[in-house]
Order: structure tokens, then sequence, then C-alpha cells
């Protein structure tokens, strides 16, 4: 079906969404997910490029595993998939990976995701290499002596439910280190997942004083607060609505970074519409049942969420805490650009905006269905991917009869 006929018939048609921070798991963990199972579930989500994270067992510090998703991937006619190889060796924090050899191998960029790169003298190390060959760092900007054993924010809510908290300081001092270390280097840096309102003013004065940082938040930062964890359902520009009330200690809430306050999701949205965020990224963090559904100090963090982005994204845009061209731009062009690739032309997805449909754990193709969104109506559904010009996935398009990519 052409790209014209789905925009007469009442569709948004974009180009392709490219995931700068995704866990497909593969190698090690494939009960939680795999490199096809997440190629397909990112279709669903309308990513047709998806960056895979290297935090696997093993980790992806050496070109013959940079092959072996690439292969991979290629056979799951899914979305494409670009590695991202450590920053250190097994992500152990010792000895820097030997960046220039990966990124021949194929890595678009460089994360230790998970385990942040405590020794500052090491990061510089890292931005200094990496900055030889313009690589990109990617780094997850939490000072681990202050998050401690911390399992969701600290605020009212972690007092009342009595859950050791992570303070907002815990981003943001390392947020602050991690910009004074780029400005030292010029290399070019980018914090993933930020969540908090004093690090996206921190990235703001940064990107003001010429330093070369970019961002990226996720949609469940964008559209839940820490009342998910005390049982709060209601998205961030809703109401709170008693009747809407689940059960408090749902693992699936546990993500790392946190969910955190009401002004912390204002602050990210005031970054996307001013620039300030670069892209939107889902941090997809998949995990199987056996990880989840324990205490919720024990569980692991995380939230599946490719298929399940671009509902929250619509419902901020209707609420009016974002214009549609900022959000797609930061989907599309805006990761793009932090990569420093050239968006492919023939990737495109179309979406209904009107399509109403509940979460269930049958109704996601990902493998991970730890996600606090199920059993929740949510509106607007990707229906119709296309990636280098080849239909990839299609469902749901209102009495569609034909098919095909031009």
């Amino acid at each position: 079906m052409r790209r014209a006929e789905l925009e007469e018939r009442g569709y948004v048609v974009t180009p392709g969404f490219i995931d700068l921070h995704a866990h497909l798991r593969e190698p090690g963990f494939e009960d939680s997910e795999t490199i096809a199972s997440g190629a397909r579930a990112a279709l669903r989500g309308g990513f047709t490029t998806i960056c895979a994270m290297p935090n696997t067992e093993p980790a992806i510090d050496s070109p013959g595993l940079i092959a072996e998703i690439i292969a991979r991937a290629n056979a799951a006619k899914g979305a494409r998939v670009l590695p991202i190889a450590t920053i250190t060796r097994g992500r152990a924090g010792r000895e820097l990976s030997d960046l220039n050899e990966l990124s021949g191998a194929g890595a678009v960029a460089f994360s230790d995701d998970g385990s942040p790169v405590d020794d500052a003298r090491l990061f510089r190390h890292a931005l200094e290499y990496a900055r030889t060959r313009d690589l990109l760092v990617i780094e997850h900007a939490q000072d681990t002596t202050l998050s401690g054993k911390g399992v969701m924010h600290e605020g009212a809510v972690s007092a009342r439910l009595g859950l050791p908290g992570v303070p907002s300081a815990a981003e943001e001092a390392a947020v602050s280190r991690d910009i004074a270390i780029a400005d030292m280097t010029g290399a070019r840096l980018h914090l993933t997942h930020v969540s908090t309102r004093g690090a996206i003013a921190s990235i703001r004065e940064a990107k003001a004083r010429g330093i070369r940082v970019t961002c990226d938040v996720t949609p469940h930062h964008l559209a839940m607060t820490d009342g998910w964890v005390g049982g709060s359902r209601e998205f961030a520009w809703e109401p709170p609505a008693p009747s809407g009330r689940a059960v408090p200690y749902d693992s699936s809430t546990k993500v790392n970074p946190p969910l955190r306050s009401l002004s912390d999701v204002r602050a990210l949205w005031d970054g996307l519409v001013d620039g300030t965020v670069d892209a939107i990224a889902t941090d997809h963090a998949p995990h199987s049942s056996v990880k989840k559904d324990v205490e919720f100090d024990q569980a692991a963090f995380g939230i599946s969420g490719l298929e399940t982005a671009i509902p929250l994204l619509l419902g901020g845009i209707v609420a009016g805490w974002a214009g549609r061209d900022a959000v797609i731009r930061a989907l599309t062009a805006g990761p793009a650009r932090v990569l420093g690739i050239r968006p492919h032309d023939d990737d495109w997805v179309a979406i209904d905006p009107d399509d109403e449909w509940t979460v269930t754990a049958e109704s996601l193709v990902s493998m991970g269905k730890n996600t606090p969104l199920l059993g929740k109506t949510l509106r607007g559904r990707v229906v119709y991917a296309v990636v280098g010009g080849e239909v990839r996935y299609e469902g749901g398009l209102r009495g569609a009869t034909t098919v095909g990519s031009r």
C-alpha cells in the first residue's frame, strides 16, 4: 500500500523510528528475549532500527560477537539491529575495550549500560580514545555510591512504602561529572535514559556552552511517575482517580533509573520541546517471569517497552505537553543525528492514532511481558512497517485488501 493511500485513510505516516537503547538479551539470556523476537517486537512499535545494548553474557566486547549479532539480525527479517559494544572489557570497569577494532567490526557506539564507568580517570581515557576517531560513548549516568541499594525514586512515595530510594542527586552528580569530562576531552557523549529535572538543566546549560553532549529520555519516564509503584495507574497528564489504583509494590514498575516525580516528568517534556532532549529511546528491558514475579526489592530492574511507546507518546501529545513534530523528530532525525547516520528513506511506518487496544501478555510479541501497562487500554497503534522498501509488518489496517511498499 502506498504512503499517500494510507494518509488519505487517516493514518499518520512517518519515517521509521530509531531506538538508541534496547536490550535484546542475546547471547546469554534467551529466556528473556532473542534478537529475532526483539526485532519483530520493534516493528510493532514503529522502530525500524534498534541499537542493541551489550549487557549480554558474554558482553559484546569482541568483533566476533558483533558479527554474530549482525548475522542473526539479518536472518530475523525484523527491524534493523545496530550493535553497541562495551566501553570496558566484560563491562567490568577496569580495562578499556578496543574501541577502534569494535567500531571497524560494526559497533555504532560504546556503553557499559547498567554498569556506569565509576572510575573517572578510566572514563576520561575512554572519551579521549573515542575522540581520536569521533566515536560515540553512551553513558548510564549514576553515582552508585549515592544510589546504593535503592529500588525506586527517593521521595514521599518511597517513604510511605518503606522502600529504599534512589535520590535524584545520584543521577545529577554523575551527569555533572560526565559533562565535565566531555568538556575536557572534546568527545561525543550521549547520556541515556535521563530522568530528573536537574539532569535536564545541566545538559541544557552544557549544550549552550558548546559541549558535545546529547541525551535521550524514555516513554515510561515521560508518562509515569513514582506513584505507579504505590498503585497509581494514571498517566502523568491525567488527574488522580482512586478507581484506577492497582496493587502497590508491582515489580513491573521497577526500572533503573526509577520512575520519578511529576515535576521531573514535566521537565523531560520541556526538554523535548526546547530541543535539550535529542531522542526518545525505549530502554526496552524484557525479563523472564522468574526475574520479575518476586518481591519488589528482589526483582530485576526493567520495563518491556518497544510495543507500547507510541500510545504513551500520543497521550502526551493529546494532553498538549508537546507537539507531534517534536515527538516524531525525537524518534527519527534526532537519534540519527546522535549516531551520525543517515536515515533510510525506504524505512517508514503508519500509525492509527485512534485505535484502542488493551495491553495483554498475548498481545505483546516481545518475550518480555514485564510492563505495568498490562490490562490498561491504550490509544494508538502502529499498523504498517516497511524496512528497506519491504513490508515487514502489517496488522490492523482498516479494510485493507492489497499490500505493497511503494
